[in-house]
């Protein structure tokens, strides 16, 4: 049976009139790059497959499932806008595509997108009609190394640590409605020192004059807010009474994930012509002046698992909204209160599930591998889009936008390398000030960054006391790499081991299988190995640590999951062990 993606896309920001049009489309390979040439796009012609939207032609959830290289890809389907439909303003919404995204509606061009994993969108109304409308996307994903890939081979077989890529549509495609304006960015940063929350608001058409902002909490409202606006950006402030309660009373954290409920509708002339619902929680990620990691105001000890995200069936696309849900229930029964995202943006459930659970996420950036100007333009301009997502959520504490210096080879000693490490540093600032960042994650960090990743694959924790001692450091070469870029020094920052574990099962790791270092005859062996790993990084100055990895993913079987996210360990026992 395929599996079907029919929960409302972004659940962060709901609208409530929409149509999703995930399941079955038309399909067509087009090897010889002509579909233009054979009126494709009119929307005339019919396709000669069949692909279970949102999967990728590569995974049997698609209803292809074939590991072959297929440069360009055609999709088609017909939409029916009814009556109660007509009339409104439409926009079409996709939350993934890889990776050059064209889209026609009834013959007419109407979005160009370039980028693998940030949600797109835009307003079709003017290509729709009333009945029955055609929409045929096409997809053109090189195998290019300057391309942002993540773990996506681009040497036409899957190798190492790199797996099957993902061609096309991957992530929910729907149509939302409006009325004369639509509220486009919404923008929400608390301040837990004067209670305020705070933003911009940005109209997609600019008509919208005015807007109210309803917050609840708990159920009861706590803030009413009606504010002018001035074209399409507008700045805002709003101060929401706090609770008396003792402790942190509505603060969000991993033991207390408090959210407040905001109703966000736009006005013209007095009329309602849209709302959103969406959340947000009250808290801080910061560094304090003696240089450790706090939220909101208390130190913070991060307990991580690795989650690349990836399904047997489905490579990157999540099978259901609940498999994600799963998948952060599993890991804090496991001892950890948070996950590294590795090499992706994850669909928005994984996110919204992990603010209203408390789950701590670390959001990354997909690595390219080929450093040049083509390079840099590609990440600099996705990663923003990416970053402008992730804000949205309460759970991301960090962002990282390079990892191992995949894609800035010769960042310890060539400044052109670390000048754009320091962009992209900057550029997440402009951003979004509220969250750390770990700029070259791994090794070979730079001065620009608020933390030090360290990644090192040692088949035992022995050592490790006298090895990562903070004086240490600078001059240190913890897995082949050194940890600190030429001219630059960790200078009392703090570090987070990031990567280390890895440990596969004798059972798993056969043929072209494999895991970290010595492989685990048994459960029992994995425990008094993770139990030895543990014994010393507990001993080390780190402020929190992040175990590779929580499921097997195609070859690399060292997770402590299966590669249908089943438990291969005792979650008791193991969390026992990661809880230190």
């Amino acid at each position: 049976m395929k599996p079907t993606r029919n929960d409302y896309p972004r659940p962060q920001f709901r609208r409530d009139d929409w149509i999703m049009l995930n399941g079955e489309w038309e399909f067509e390979f087009d090897d010889n790059a002509d579909g233009v040439m054979r009126d494709l796009p009119s929307g005339k012609v019919k396709l000669g497959k069949k692909i279970n939207v949102p999967f990728a032609y590569q995974y049997e959830a698609s209803g292809i499932g074939v590991y072959e290289k297929h440069e360009t890809v055609w999709y088609r389907r017909t939409v029916n806008i009814d009556k109660a439909h007509q009339g409104k303003r439409a926009l079409l919404c996709f939350n993934g595509s890889d990776y050059i995204t064209d889209v026609w509606v009834n013959g007419k061009h109407a979005l160009y997108h370039v980028g693998g994993c940030a949600p797109f969108k835009a307003d079709v109304t003017q290509y729709l009609t009333g009945g029955e409308n055609v929409i045929v996307v096409r997809c053109v994903d090189y195998d290019d190394a300057t391309q942002p890939r993540g773990k996506q081979s681009w040497a036409g077989h899957r190798f190492s640590c790199w797996y099957v890529p993902t061609t096309g549509i991957w992530q929910s495609v729907w149509v939302e409605f409006f009325g004369d304006d639509c509220a486009d960015e919404f923008t929400l940063t608390p301040n837990i020192d004067n209670m305020t929350v705070a933003g911009e608001i940005t109209t997609l058409r600019g008509k919208a004059d005015e807007a109210e902002m309803v917050v609840t909490y708990e159920g009861k409202q706590v803030k009413r807010a009606r504010i002018s606006l001035d074209g399409k950006h507008t700045p805002y402030s709003i101060a929401i009474a706090e609770k008396d309660e003792v402790g942190d009373g509505t603060l969000w954290s991993p033991q207390w994930p408090h959210l407040y409920y905001i109703d966000l509708t736009l006005y013209c002339d007095g009329k309602a012509v849209d709302v959103a619902h969406t959340r947000f929680g009250m808290r801080e990620i910061s560094i304090d002046d003696n240089g450790y990691i706090t939220l909101n105001h208390r130190r913070l000890y991060q307990r991580l698992v690795l989650d690349q995200g990836y399904w047997k069936d489905s490579g990157i696309t999540p099978p259901s909204a609940q498999a994600l849900k799963d998948d952060i229930l599993a890991a804090q029964a496991m001892g950890f209160n948070g996950a590294r995202k590795h090499q992706k943006l994850e669909d928005p459930y994984f996110y919204y599930y992990a603010d209203e659970l408390g789950f701590l996420t670390w959001c990354e950036m997909p690595s390219a591998f080929n450093f040049c100007a083509r390079e840099q333009h590609n990440l600099d301009a996705e990663w923003r889009e990416i970053v402008t997502t992730a804000r949205a959520f309460t759970s991301v504490v960090c962002y990282v936008p390079l990892n191992e210096s995949w894609g800035v080879r010769k960042i310890r000693v060539n400044k052109d390398h670390q000048n754009f490490a320091a962009s992209m540093y900057y550029a997440t600032k402009a951003l979004d000030n509220s969250r750390l960042i770990s700029t070259n994650d791994g090794w070979e960090s730079v001065d620009t960054t608020d933390v030090i990743g360290v990644h090192d694959y040692a088949s035992a924790g022995d050592g490790f006391e006298q090895k990562y001692r903070p004086e240490n450091y600078d001059l240190l070469y913890p897995q082949g790499p050194k940890m600190i870029a030429k001219g630059s020094t960790a200078a009392g920052k703090p570090v987070i081991f990031t990567e280390f574990g890895g440990i596969a099962l004798d059972s798993s790791a056969v043929g072209e299988n494999w895991g970290y270092g010595k492989n685990a005859t048994d459960a029992d062996d994995l425990y008094s190995r993770l139990e030895n790993l543990m014994a010393g990084v507990s001993k080390c100055p780190f402020q929190g640590y992040c175990y590779t990895q929580l499921t097997d993913v195609q070859q690399e079987v060292n997770g402590l999951l299966d590669e249908d996210h089943k438990p291969k360990a005792d979650f008791a026992r193991l969390k026992k062990i990661f809880e230190i």
